[in-house]
């Protein structure tokens, strides 16, 4: 300011009136000057502000963009256990259920094992009555087995003593020593479709039947003899029907001479009309030579049997284990095979079913002795 007015002494009168506006434009600009630093100041402040202001809301939208990324996450969470949940109580209710059907099974099965006890004691009643049922059948059969047993060497001893009657009369004879069968050879009894007995063969009836009823007729084995069956046989040549009634006819007419035969006795007569039987077969069992062609010749027979009443015994014994088993143990059409001396059969034949549970008696001679004469 010195200056100015050291200046201003030193300058003309004259020019003092440009210097003033030279100094207040001077003053005008360092004005301005003030002004567009405080301007530029404060433009410079306000972008500070503003870039930490913007810096401050780019944090803050970070950290609202993690907080909502964060309730996302834990919207998911929420949604997978309240899935988790509603699974869980889905199971829960499944289980129940099952548990209440168990429980139901339960009380169903309980049910059903009070019924089976109920039936079980029944059973056990019903099988001490069986029990009971089975001692007295068995002391039927051992009774019948007592007296199977006493029957067991009747049979041997019948073969021993027609071999030695037969041999001591003079009778040609072959007898077999395990089924008794008796076979005559060479004798013809009936001409070719004839049911009238030879004189040949009434000879040979009157030489045998003596003998052969007097072994049977003995005291000692009459009381077991059941039968004498007389069957006529034929070959194959006709029909037959005509077959069966010639057999029939020539079976009839040597029963008819048992009864004429001279020396039969009344009391052999009475026992015979209890026990012959005569019956006709046809072509139903014929005899084949060892070559396998039908023996014509010995296929036209009339043969004896004689069956022992240890098949009627067989017979009983077989009811009796029938009712043991409550006759349903062995099926129908299966019959039990008894085969050899001593048992109720001949080899190769059946006797009546045994109950499958029951093994048949072996104490049973039974085979039916046969008599067979060349027709």
């Amino acid at each position: 300011m010195r200056d100015s007015a050291a200046y201003s002494a030193r300058r003309p009168r004259g020019t003092d009136s440009g210097a003033h506006w030279i100094s207040y434009s001077d003053m005008m600009a360092s004005i301005l000057m003030v002004f567009v630093l405080a301007i530029v100041y404060s433009v410079y402040q306000y972008n500070t502000i503003l870039k930490q202001k913007t810096e401050e809301l780019n944090l803050r939208q970070a950290q609202l963009i993690l907080a909502q990324t964060e309730l996302d996450e834990q919207k998911s969470a929420n949604e997978a256990f309240r899935i988790r949940l509603q699974s869980q109580q889905e199971l829960i209710i499944i289980q129940q259920n099952e548990l209440e059907a168990a429980q139901s099974d339960l009380q169903e099965k309980q049910g059903e094992l009070e019924k089976a006890l109920i039936i079980l004691t029944a059973q056990q009643k019903e099988l001490a009555d069986r029990e009971a049922d089975v001692l007295s059948l068995q002391a039927l059969l051992n009774e019948q087995e007592e007296k199977i047993e006493t029957l067991v060497g009747i049979r041997p001893r019948i073969i021993s003593d027609l071999t030695a009657a037969l041999s001591a009369n003079h009778i040609p004879a072959t007898i077999d020593p395990n089924t008794g069968d008796i076979k005559l050879e060479s004798y013809v009894f009936f001409d070719t479709n004839r049911s009238e007995i030879k004189q040949s063969g009434l000879d040979t009836l009157n030489r045998f039947l003596p003998v052969y009823l007097s072994v049977l007729m003995q005291e000692e084995y009459r009381e077991y003899v059941a039968e004498i069956i007389i069957e006529g046989h034929t070959d194959s040549s006709g029909t037959y029907l005509d077959n069966l009634r010639l057999s029939q006819n020539r079976a009839l007419a040597v029963a008819e001479y048992c009864f004429r035969m001279p020396g039969l006795t009344d009391g052999m007569r009475a026992k015979l009309e209890e026990i012959l039987t005569a019956t006709g077969r046809s072509e139903s069992d014929l005899i084949y030579d060892e070559n396998g062609a039908e023996d014509q010749v010995s296929s036209r027979r009339v043969e004896f049997k004689f069956r022992l009443k240890d098949t009627q015994m067989l017979e009983q014994m077989n009811k009796i284990l029938k009712q043991a088993s409550g006759g349903t143990d062995q099926p129908a059409g299966n019959p039990v095979t008894v085969t050899g001396p001593g048992t109720g059969t001949a080899p190769g034949q059946t006797a009546e079913p045994l109950p499958a549970s029951t093994p048949a008696p072996t104490a049973a001679p039974a085979v039916p002795g046969g008599l067979r004469f060349g027709t």
